[in-house]
């Protein structure tokens, strides 16, 4: 492809040479990836900055260089304002608008968002649609998963993953869109054809300066959505209206809103509901039409997950009945309100609750069927937001019988100051045990008959990060393994 074709998205450049005739064999923003005839564009991140590294990548082959700084190297290089922006256009031109040509749906929140995306899956595949989705998990495009290192991935690596699902004949692709990819601009380029909002409490303080700006960061999906009333592909926006920043929301764009809820008046809304410790039931109530749901899906918010997800399906085309099976034969997802059952008398969940908004969700669940006592295991992640951590504890004790504090992914920190962090202030009985094996240990031996257990906060993972190094460790796992062993205690 010819450079300038390629530039032709950017209104303003300066070259320090004649770039008319130099053709470009890819993109990259990472110098040890860099092939012979690549444009490779310097990326300031937090850590490192790319225009240290524009020397190797000419090393390695590289064809041109774009940089927003000033370079003392004689060979071809572009300057731009702001190469975050242009990466992701020129990745977008060079695989030729691939979100242009799949039906997009971006899902963004603080909770819900894996569920939201799994559920959509399920639903579109049910319409015989080959499917991708782009998550916290996994990527998996046409039933194939791929590793993933973020929620969203940046702009060249998303833009090169959507020309892969056209390849591969993927109709509809549905993505987690976080604040972080947002605010940085990762899905600068994306097409989106539905963006859905699910809700918004505290968490990534440690990013962003406060939750102001973490809800504009949320925003910003919904401020891209549609660059034009393009009435060949329309655009909705998915709005929780019970969340009290529904309305910053649904002004934040100029797109068709579509909104769901259960307390305020919303187009899609859920009503008759009975949670229970098989499921939930209601009957949905949509512009289409009503239709009763039952699912193996628990909670309260699990329900809102559905409706989150019946207004994508909803704007996307689906029909109800679609739907409805999609919803009575989900098999969930894993590290989601994930039961273990060996046998024992007692029940045992994990669950990827973080925030105190999903914790408290939760527990509440639990505590609407548990016979007995509700018990949990707990931490906080380190090298994160600190002033969450005593809110975190503050739930657990107000919603468990028993609480036991233990280590997350520590990371850098000590875990022991994490749990100081979490504990310093509280009041009453609870345990801390920094072994997170032997923290659940203690929970799943004082388990009685009719109790309820929650391992919280690391769900689907199956690793502990300590001092910068990565663990083997699945709560599911290890809460099996010890179920074995203990189990014969209670039977």
């Amino acid at each position: 492809m010819q450079l300038t074709k390629l530039l032709e998205l950017i209104p303003y450049y300066k070259t320090n040479q004649n770039i008319n005739d130099l053709d470009i064999s890819g993109v990259s923003m990472d110098s040890r990836s860099v092939s012979l005839g690549d444009v490779f564009v310097c990326i300031v991140g937090s850590e490192s900055d790319g225009h240290d590294y524009a020397p190797a990548a000419i090393d390695q082959g590289a064809a041109v260089i774009i940089a927003e700084k000033e370079l003392n190297i004689d060979f071809p290089i572009v300057y731009v304002n702001d190469t975050t922006k242009v990466l992701a256009m020129i990745s977008a031109a060079f695989y030729d608008f691939p979100t242009q040509k799949v039906h997009t749906i971006g899902v963004t929140g603080t909770n819900g968002k894996t569920t939201i995306t799994y559920l959509l899956d399920e639903i579109f595949s049910l319409q015989n649609e080959k499917t991708a989705t782009i998550g916290t998990i996994q990527m998996r495009i046409a039933g194939k998963s791929y590793p993933v290192k973020n929620t969203t991935p940046d702009a060249l690596s998303l833009q090169r993953s959507f020309h892969q699902m056209v390849n591969k004949g993927v109709s509809t692709a549905i993505m987690e869109v976080s604040s972080h990819a947002l605010d940085q601009g990762r899905v600068y380029g994306c097409d989106f054809d539905v963006a859905v909002f699910t809700n918004l409490s505290q968490d990534h303080l440690d990013y962003h300066s406060n939750m102001e700006d973490y809800l504009r960061a949320k925003s910003l999906l919904f401020a891209q959505l549609g660059n034009g009333y393009n009435m060949e592909r329309e655009k909705f926006a998915i709005i929780n209206k019970d969340s009290p920043v529904a309305s910053t929301m649904i002004r934040s764009t100029a797109m068709p809103a579509l909104t769901y809820g259960i307390e305020q008046q919303s187009d899609i809304m859920a009503k008759d509901i009975s949670l229970h410790e098989k499921g939930s039931s209601f009957t949905l109530v949509t512009p289409e039409g009503e239709v009763k749901i039952d699912s193996p899906l628990m909670g309260m918010f699990s329900v809102y997950n559905m409706l989150a997800s019946a207004g994508a399906a909803i704007a996307s085309g689906i029909e109800l009945s679609v739907i409805q099976k999609a919803f009575s034969e989900t098999k969930g997802v894993k590290g989601r309100f994930e039961p273990v059952s060996e046998g024992q008398p007692f029940g045992v969940v994990v669950d990827y609750a973080h925030t105190p908004d999903s914790l408290e969700n939760v527990l509440k669940t639990m505590k609407e069927f548990c016979k007995g006592k509700v018990r949990i295991v707990v931490g906080c992640g380190g090298d994160r937001d600190r002033t969450k951590r005593p809110l975190m504890a503050d739930v657990a004790m107000k919603y468990s019988d028993h609480v036991v504090f233990t280590s997350d992914n520590p990371r850098t920190e000590d875990p022991n100051l994490i749990l100081e962090d979490m504990t310093s202030h509280l009041n009453g009985a609870f345990d801390v045990e920094a072994d997170r094996k032997k923290a659940i240990e203690i929970a799943l031996s004082a388990a009685q008959a009719g109790d309820m257990v929650l391992i919280a906060g690391k769900g689907h993972e199956t690793y502990q990060e300590i001092h910068g190094v990565r663990y083997d460790f699945d709560d599911y796992e290890v809460a099996k393994d010890i179920l074995l062993k203990v189990k014969g205690s209670h039977l």
